[in-house]
Parts: C-alpha cells; sequence; structure tokens
C-alpha cells in the first residue's frame, strides 16, 4: 500500500494502470504493493505454484481534465460496460495486465462531476470491509476496493474587477476622452473674449472723452463679458 494512499488526499485520481515491477512505475504513479495487512498485493500469483510474473495496481492523482469516477472488476468473457475502458495492458512492458479478470475504468470531465475516486485499497479476502470505501471484486483471493471523495474546482485565474476598480478604469477614461474637449472650450473662450475686446475697442475708439468717461461700463454688455 503506497505512503500517499494512506494520507486521504483530497485529490481525485486521474488515472489507473498496471505494472510488471515494482522499480518499473511511471512517474508520478503510486503502486498498491501491498495489502492492508501488509502481505503482497500481486494481483497475477496463483495460489498453488509460485509464478515468477507479477502485476501491481498504480494510480496517479496528476492534476488533468479527466478524473476517474467509477471502477468495475469484470471476468474476461464478460462484456465491457458501457463508458467503460479495460486496462489491457501493463504500462512498462505492454503486456496482458490480468490473467482471469479485467479491470475496467470510467473516465469523465472534472468540471463535470462533483464525486470521483479518491484512493483505492486491496485487502485479503473476507478479512473485513473498508469504512467508506466500495469493493468492487476479488482477484487471487484479494478484494479491490476504493473510496470515493469530492472534486475541488479550480477556479479562474481571471478576477471580476472590483467596484473600486471600475470606478478608477471610469474616471480613468473620463479624463482621457474630455480633455480634448475641455481644452477646445478654453481655447474658444480666450479667442472670443480676444474678439470681443478688439470689437469693443474698435466700438468706442472715436467716442470723445466725455464720453469714455460717462460709459455705463458695468452696464455694456460686451464690458461685462469681457472684465466680469
Amino acid at each position: 500500500m503506497s505512503d500517499m494512499s494512506s494520507q486521504m488526499s483530497t485529490d481525485p485520481i486521474s488515472a489507473i494502470g498496471v505494472v510488471t515491477s515494482l522499480s518499473k512505475v511511471t512517474a508520478g504513479y503510486y503502486v498498491v504493493a501491498q495489502t492492508t495487512d501488509g502481505c503482497d498485493a500481486d494481483l497475477w500469483k496463483d495460489g498453488l505454484f509460485k509464478s515468477k510474473v507479477t502485476r501491481y495496481l498504480c494510480f496517479t492523482r496528476k492534476t488533468g481534465p479527466d478524473v476517474v469516477v467509477d471502477l468495475k472488476l469484470i471476468d474476461i468473457k464478460d462484456m465491457l460496460p458501457e463508458s467503460f475502458t479495460p486496462v489491457h495492458e501493463t504500462m512498462d512492458t505492454k503486456e496482458a495486465a490480468m490473467r482471469k479478470k479485467r479491470l475496467c475504468v470510467k473516465m469523465s470531465p472534472r468540471e463535470a462531476v462533483k464525486t470521483a475516486v479518491h484512493d483505492i485499497q486491496i485487502i485479503a479476502k473476507s478479512k473485513y470491509h473498508l469504512v467508506n470505501y466500495t469493493c468492487i471484486g476479488e482477484i487471487n483471493n484479494m478484494g479491490i476496493w476504493y473510496r470515493m471523495g469530492d472534486v475541488p474546482q479550480h477556479q479562474s485565474t481571471q478576477e471580476p474587477f472590483s467596484i473600486a476598480e471600475s470606478d478608477a478604469l471610469c474616471n480613468t477614461t473620463r479624463r482621457t476622452m474630455g480633455r480634448p474637449h475641455y481644452e477646445h472650450q478654453i481655447s474658444g473662450i480666450y479667442t472670443m473674449t480676444v474678439s470681443l475686446q478688439l470689437h469693443h475697442r474698435a466700438k468706442h475708439c472715436s467716442v470723445s472723452s466725455f464720453q469714455r468717461k460717462h460709459h455705463n461700463w458695468t452696464k455694456c454688455t460686451i464690458c461685462t463679458i469681457i472684465y466680469k
């Protein structure tokens, strides 16, 4: 039994395989090398004769688009269950994975499910039952059990704008968009002021000093615009 398996990981299993040797395990995979009571968890061995051929169940929790949602152990002659994929070959040597049985795996996209397989254990036949585990069948006097768990959904890295960020963006846009119009208004006022000054000067330059002295500057529309 792998150390990782016994730690009740919160990550679901994303792939399952079979290897011929404990020394030929693919990186990132964990091997169910022993039963829960410490016996050899070889799936190939014969109860009567000692064989040099060995098979060990392995799995990985590497993050991927799919997760394992169900397992079935069927006879080699039985029809393959719908939506299940059989583990035909060993990962290291491409030989037959099992003799009389066939392990079938059902996969599903991570985002489409809320629960998936989180752990796999192998126990000696009729020894005891594992709490919160489900038995899929027996092979070579050993039972294969799996535990279901919640699938953590990964949040998107793109977070929505906060209210403060949205206001700041709007203010920046308003200042950027409004500046040319504002400058145009200032320029227009200055041009109109100069024009009025010239017009007023041309209009009153010919009046007498007496008229200029008694000119009502506060009531003159042009003067009020210029000097107000």
